[in-house]
């Protein structure tokens, strides 16, 4: 009987768990936890603060979900990986051992060495259950919150908290909002939209020094608050990898099959590196949904099982204040950009005749049918390109890719 072991207990764990149980009934599976939580949706935790959730309706799976999976669940920290020896040591001197290893660790904030940060007392960083708890302790209705960083992770925290505080700020060296997904034209349509619900920005220009309640910025301002959000970023967690000799860039270096350059050991989710196929190149793709496709497809190969996948793209489908953002895939500066204003933005950048990236702001209804193309790289004629500016069809797929969407109707 095969023994399993994850480390990690988010999305990609979860679909690693799946992946092994649909071809291994009887091996054993643990699951090491470093949050002492049942597997939930991190990218529910400002609904949480919103007061749009709960934390029962924050589960990815349901509460029987490790029972139902004969899965053997562990809170602990991994703190050492022998490749060799096929074990994994916790924090708390236990050894576990392992015939096939899956590094699902996520990333972790990235918090720059800033001078003075230890002399803030409410600082909080924004990516898990317990730091939405810990933020929630802090919050008072007069509360004057900075935030650094105007990515992702940084608006979700201040739309989350808006109704609960006196005011927000948000500052960011990049020169607008969303740098990694928007450009400057649709980031400046997103920030207009949260500065009217009460979001303050300072772009171009970030802290570099606290004394006590007070940032120092790099352009000589001075900013007062109550609160500090870091927000700045993230990093793959790859230490235990790297100490297992695995090979390591950015992410854990994984093939389509998400194995890494160590025989037995497997990598899925935030942590580790495949490949962007709307980009052709490698990269970190710490996005939800591939999260768990990697994860499903690590516990398929892991349980003698042999899935490929090679269409990952980066890809978000998020919102502001009912304002609702889509994007997937790049946008390479020498694609011809196709644009329609009809009902907000809708952004399409093509190359040789393919769909390599696109962003929707306001009606994303269909826009699953733009990142299907982007993903599949589907031929698509001037025609159609003009008819998928205005309102994305099936109609632009061959017959026989119509047919197999439809399930057999044409």
């Amino acid at each position: 009987m095969s023994e399993y072991l994850i480390i990690g207990n988010g999305t990609a764990a979860a679909g690693c768990i799946e992946g092994i149980r649909s071809r291994d009934s009887e091996g054993s599976i643990t699951v090491i936890s470093a949050e002492a939580h049942h597997v939930y949706s991190r990218p529910l935790i400002s609904y949480y603060l919103e007061g749009k959730t709960d934390l029962s309706r924050m589960l990815y799976r349901p509460e029987d979900f490790y029972e139902k999976n004969n899965v053997r669940l562990i809170f602990g920290k991994a703190v050492k990986c022998d490749s060799k020896k096929h074990t994994v040591t916790l924090a708390d001197k236990q050894k576990l051992s392992f015939d096939r290893l899956c590094i699902c660790t996520g990333s972790s904030p990235f918090v720059p060495s800033f001078e003075g940060l230890e002399t803030v007392k409410d600082r909080f960083t924004f990516m898990t259950l317990d730091d939405s708890l810990a933020l929630e302790k802090a919050l008072t209705p007069e509360s004057r919150v900075l935030i650094v960083g105007a990515g992702l992770i940084g608006l979700k925290c201040a739309e989350g908290i808006s109704h609960r505080v006196g005011s927000i700020t948000v500052c960011d060296l990049a020169d607008r909002v969303l740098s990694s997904i928007l450009d400057s034209d649709c980031a400046a349509v997103m920030q207009e939209h949260l500065e009217k619900h009460g979001i303050s920005f300072m772009l171009g220009d970030t802290a570099v020094r606290f004394d006590g309640n007070t940032a120092y910025m790099k352009s000589g301002a001075e900013v007062s608050f109550d609160i500090l959000v870091l927000a700045v970023g993230v990093r793959a967690e790859t230490g235990l990898a790297s100490q297992a000799g695995c090979e390591v860039n950015r992410g854990i270096v994984i093939d389509d099959k998400m194995q890494t350059t160590v025989p037995d050991i497997f990598s899925a989710g935030d942590c580790s590196e495949g490949f962007d196929s709307s980009a052709g190149a490698r990269r970190v793709l710490a996005i939800l949904p591939n999260a768990y496709m990697q994860g499903r497809n690590a516990g398929i190969n892991m349980s003698g099982g042999d899935s490929s996948l090679t269409d990952l793209i980066p890809m978000n489908s998020i919102g502001f204040f009912g304002l609702h953002c889509a994007t997937a895939g790049s946008y390479p500066e020498d694609a011809e950009v196709y644009e329609d204003r009809t009902e907000g933005i809708r952004r399409l950048y093509v190359r040789d005749g393919i769909l390599s990236g696109f962003i929707v702001i306001g009606n994303v209804n269909r826009a699953g049918i733009y990142t299907s193309l982007v993903r599949e790289k589907a031929p698509i004629d001037e025609e159609n390109i003009d008819k998928l500016k205005k309102f994305p069809s099936l109609a632009v797929f061959l017959p026989a890719t119509r047919r197999k969407k439809l399930g057999g109707v044409v």
